[in-house]
């Protein structure tokens, strides 16, 4: 499979298309809708940050391409795949889907690296977050069919505040309150994040 990044824009454009029927089949309407409109969140984002249109997009739409496996296909599919998981992908394997579907994207759709560490941390985020690191995981979680309020106030951050205090916001008051409300273990790449960001911010 040819990478993406030395894909014409035509090839990259067919490639979206081949994405979108995949997961059509292989996902639950509710997921592919949501995966659908996650896609088109990107690319206004991409937009407004000057972005390649076509690579946020891919990444975007291919994001949860892994979330409706099992945990017996995740372990297996890491298995035959040589990818290692940690006690924490063992117990709280809710992350997992990141991990396996960014290999995937980078096997089946030739992601670069880059495209596939975004879908890789798009739950959690990390330290050192890149651009397009922060466009899924925003996109993601402030895309249209989301109606919930904490999605309408992180969209009001977003347009407001930037992407940074939106990531934090997101992880400070949705992401870790509901970890601990449930007793779930919290991912450190969570806590790595929001550090990182806190740091960078106090420098400004």
């Amino acid at each position: 499979m040819k990478q993406v990044d030395k894909m014409s824009k035509q090839e990259q454009e067919k490639l979206l298309n081949q994405i979108m029927q995949d997961l059509k089949e292989n996902l639950s309407e509710k997921r592919y809708l949501h995966s659908v409109s996650t896609m088109k969140k990107a690319k206004e984002l991409a937009n407004q940050y000057n972005q390649d249109e076509l690579i946020v997009m891919l990444t975007a739409l291919a994001h949860d391409n892994a979330k409706e496996m099992t945990n017996e296909g995740y372990f297996e599919y890491a298995k035959q795949n040589n990818i290692e998981l940690n006690e924490i992908d063992k117990i709280e394997t809710v992350g997992l889907h990141g991990k396996i579907g960014a290999d995937i994207a980078g096997k089946k759709y030739g992601f670069t690296k880059e495209m596939q560490d975004a879908i890789y941390y798009h739950t959690t985020g990390r330290a050192n977050m890149t651009l397009l690191d922060k466009l899924v995981f925003l996109a993601d979680k402030t895309e249209d069919t989301r109606q919930e309020e904490d999605a309408k106030k992180l969209r009001t951050i977003m347009n407001e505040e930037g992407l940074d205090r939106a990531i934090l916001w997101d992880i400070d008051f949705v992401s870790i309150p509901k970890f601990i409300k449930n007793q779930r273990i919290i991912h450190p790449e969570s806590i790595y994040a929001r550090n990182d960001i806190i740091a960078k911010l106090k420098k400004l």
